[in-house]
């Protein structure tokens, strides 16, 4: 995902910004976002997705833009303690380590048993991309949660 500064107007002591968004996911499919600033507030004028998503779905976009969106506008949508301000993320930090292997195993298996892309399935999860859900998964079968990929020959 990336963001930038598309252009700025500046009156009356105020200014109005409008920001760039682009999504491209592995597959393919990518959204364009025009957002504007102003007063403070961050709004989203135009919206343009390849294919078209539905309604749920840009409510979710709203969510994976939200945080690199503020950072790049310069302000913070919570805060923390009241004294140190942090973009919220889209979704909470996969966890590390076993218990992270085991989340995997457990995203593959229940995607497997509905007759969806596990691979697929552990990326939206986890939010990263299908290098690096890969490789979990691959963590997750060393570490025994998944069976091995291919039988060994003696």
């Amino acid at each position: 995902m990336s963001v930038w500064p598309a252009w700025e107007v500046r009156e009356d002591g105020g200014a109005t910004a409008w920001f760039q968004v682009r999504l491209a996911f592995p597959d393919g499919a990518g959204v364009e976002v025009l957002a504007v600033l102003a007063d403070g507030n961050v709004s989203l004028e135009d919206v343009r997705a390849r294919p078209a998503i539905s309604l749920d779905d840009l409510t979710e976009l709203a969510d994976w833009i939200e945080g690199p969106l503020c950072e790049a506008c310069g302000i913070a949508t919570e805060t923390v303690e009241g004294e140190v301000e942090v973009a919220r993320r889209a979704r909470p930090p996969w966890p590390r380590g076993i218990q992270g292997r085991r989340l995997v195993a457990e995203e593959y298996r229940a995607a497997q048993q509905e007759g969806a892309d596990p691979v697929l399935a552990v990326m939206c999860a986890t939010g990263h991309s299908r290098r690096k859900s890969l490789r979990m998964i691959a963590q997750a079968r060393d570490a025994g949660f998944l069976t091995p990929r291919h039988a060994r020959r003696a």
